[in-house]
């Protein structure tokens, strides 16, 4: 009989909390649950906020959050899933950062935890209760670890960065 492994019963736990999370804040914006907007309020919202198209960056927003949590949950394509979460929580850091860093204030403070979270999980991988050791990690190589962190990074950059280019400038205090 095996000894229960406390590492990875906590990566399951850590998988389990934060991946509930995600998967709650991405069906918010999907469809409204849990008294979130839905898809058409968060596309309008998104719009608002700078990123456009809004229903595009909408379900991008979404999926990286539910889709990457509800993966983390499973302990499933952990490497793309904690790319994808990470990925979409830099896009809630670039909106909240103006506000500061603590959450109280507006800031990013919470994004940023679920981002680097997300992360880190990603990086050390499901461990042995997960879908990807019962599946002897065939969505979990090397080579997709770099590969989703690389398009993950790129694409935030990409989207913060066309966000920030379309904020209209700063008029400055009335002469």
């Amino acid at each position: 009989m095996s000894c229960i492994n406390r590492r990875d019963l906590a990566l399951l736990a850590l998988r389990a909390g934060t991946g509930a999370v995600l998967v709650a804040h991405g069906t918010q914006k999907l469809f409204g649950w849990f008294g979130g907007g839905g898809l058409e309020k968060t596309a309008a919202a998104m719009e608002h906020m700078g990123f456009t198209p809004g229903r595009h960056s909408a379900v991008a927003a979404g999926l990286g959050e539910a889709g990457g949590g509800a993966l983390l949950v499973l302990g499933l394509a952990t490497p793309a899933a904690g790319a994808a979460a990470a990925g979409a929580m830099a896009g809630a850091v670039a909106v909240h950062a103006p506000a500061g860093f603590f959450a109280q204030g507006g800031g990013f403070e919470y994004p940023a935890f679920l981002g680097f979270t997300a992360a880190a999980i990603g990086l050390a991988g499901a461990g042995r209760y997960s879908l990807d050791h019962a599946t002897g990690h065939v969505f979990d190589r090397s080579w997709m670890l770099a590969l989703a962190f690389t398009g993950s990074a790129l694409a935030a950059a990409a989207v913060v960065t066309k966000r920030a280019q379309a904020a209209p400038a700063d008029p400055g205090p009335e002469a």
